[in-house]
């Protein structure tokens, strides 16, 4: 068992979380102005990568740009990682391969705790991919205990590359945004993902 074999109601079950769905968890946040070429790198990119369809395209051409630009943000000091194995308990199905895992440390090399938030690259379907996302984050979260990094939050995306669902995991509660977060514009998506990183 893997990531990628958990729908939401097996994590839910597995893991003993709560789930809770509604609006946005995130408070009045300020968009942030993306950079000359990320925006015109988007306007070429957004239509092709959605026209060639696949999940490797909108994350090469969409999700990894975006996240780039975040770190640019945030003065290099996070890292982030694409198409990285995370094994953190084989025997709970917590292994396999994390499309995006973003890192409050700066070291590029290896996954370093705390790791706060997981993203994961959907083609179209993002409530099937809600609960590999889940699991992702219950991961990060036993990852940040076993290296005593502890983090009260760890954040979950579910992303088509245009349109981005949020998650949060606390303790054992699950909440999910239900707000639709479509780009572009970007600056709005670039305000929360600063923030993120910021508070946790």
């Amino acid at each position: 068992m893997a990531y990628s074999d958990f729908s939401i109601r097996k994590a839910k079950e597995n893991f003993n979380l709560t789930l809770v769905e509604g609006g946005s968890f995130f408070p009045k946040i300020e968009p942030l102005a993306p950079s000359p070429y990320l925006v015109e790198f988007l306007q070429e990119s957004i239509p092709l990568a959605i026209a060639m369809g696949s999940e490797k395209a909108r994350s090469e051409l969409i999700i990894s740009p975006i996240l780039f630009e975040m770190r640019k943000i945030l003065d290099r000091k996070i890292s982030f990682f694409s198409g990285e194995e995370f094994t953190v308990d084989p025997t709970v199905g917590l292994n396999g391969i994390c499309d995006f895992l973003i890192s409050k440390s700066p070291e590029q090399l290896i996954i370093e705790a705390p790791a706060v938030v997981i993203v994961e690259a959907k083609k179209e379907n993002i409530k099937g991919g809600l609960g590999q996302c889940m699991a992702e984050m219950v991961a990060a979260q036993r990852f940040n205990e076993l290296s005593q990094q502890l983090t009260q939050v760890v954040y979950g995306i579910v992303t088509s590359g245009n349109l981005w669902t949020f998650l949060k995991l606390e303790k054992q509660t699950v909440t999910i945004d239900l707000t639709d977060y479509l780009i572009p514009p970007v600056e709005k998506l670039l305000g929360i993902l600063v923030w993120m990183i910021k508070n946790t």
